[in-house]
């Protein structure tokens, strides 16, 4: 599991402010609507679109704010028109990041992305700069207390999975992104827990951060997350499990 990943699930377990919860809703809301406007308002043939409808309801969002969400983006309602950018950029001890946003206004979010690197620590870099570092993978995480390891491996791989390995409590498995619901549905059939599953951005190799800038590494990506126009952040860092645990707890 990448440390951002640990990062994220420390960050979810420690619990969410109304404030939170709100900005989360408004961000799958945003990716609701562009996958809509993008591929269509039916889940089954449009995959983004059911992967962003899975992230809503497992946020306990109300069935009536992602029908209007599917509604503006198929134009049966009126609604903002996003436009989707990726910046990219450098955070403290050389560490790569790619920030995907949904904008209506990029004049605005552009030097608020590039306030957020520099505040922390970093800088923004120039289209390509490292994106070349990423490969895009689906990544699905299973719980691996409620399921054995060789039947969780053994229905993965039939499904078109390319690997698989647990850390800690969790399984995460990898797939071509165009097989990642194939895998996923695979999955559920047969009773696996699946706790997410989503086409990401997975580093080709990490940088090893510990100390300050492990610590500014993270405060960099929070805040990135926090700013309202963002829908993901995506970094290369390798940072200790404990380190984490500790940052997380101060």
């Amino acid at each position: 599991m990448s440390g951002h990943s640990r990062w994220s699930q420390i960050k979810r377990k420690k619990g969410k402010t109304d404030v939170q919860r709100g900005k989360v809703f408004s961000k799958i809301l945003r990716e609701i609507t562009v996958a809509a406007r993008g591929g269509g308002g039916d889940p089954k043939a449009n995959m983004r679109l059911k992967a962003a409808i899975e992230s809503a309801r497992a946020a306990n969002m109300p069935a009536d704010n992602i029908k209007r969400a599917i509604q503006k983006g198929t134009g049966e309602l009126p609604g903002e028109a996003y436009e989707e950018i990726t910046y990219e950029g450098f955070g403290p001890g050389g560490v790569a990041l790619l920030v995907r946003v949904l904008t209506d206004n990029r004049n605005r979010t552009a030097p608020e992305i590039r306030h957020l690197f520099e505040r922390h620590g970093g800088n923004m870099g120039a289209s390509g700069s490292v994106a070349w570092m990423f490969e895009r993978k689906g990544v699905i995480h299973v719980d691996a207390e409620r399921m054995p390891e060789d039947d969780v491996l053994a229905v993965a791989l039939d499904a078109g999975a390319t690997d698989m390995r647990r850390v800690e409590k969790i399984y995460e498995i990898t797939t071509a992104p165009a097989e990642m619901e194939a895998v996923r549905g695979a999955l559920e059939a047969r009773g696996a827990p699946v706790l997410e599953g989503a086409v990401s951005f997975v580093p080709q190799s990490t940088v090893r951060v510990e100390g300050k800038d492990a610590q500014a590494v993270l405060r960099l990506v929070e805040a990135l997350e926090e700013q309202d126009d963002v829908q993901a952040v995506y970094a290369n860092y390798d940072i200790p499990d404990e380190v984490i645990e500790a940052i997380s707890a101060a």
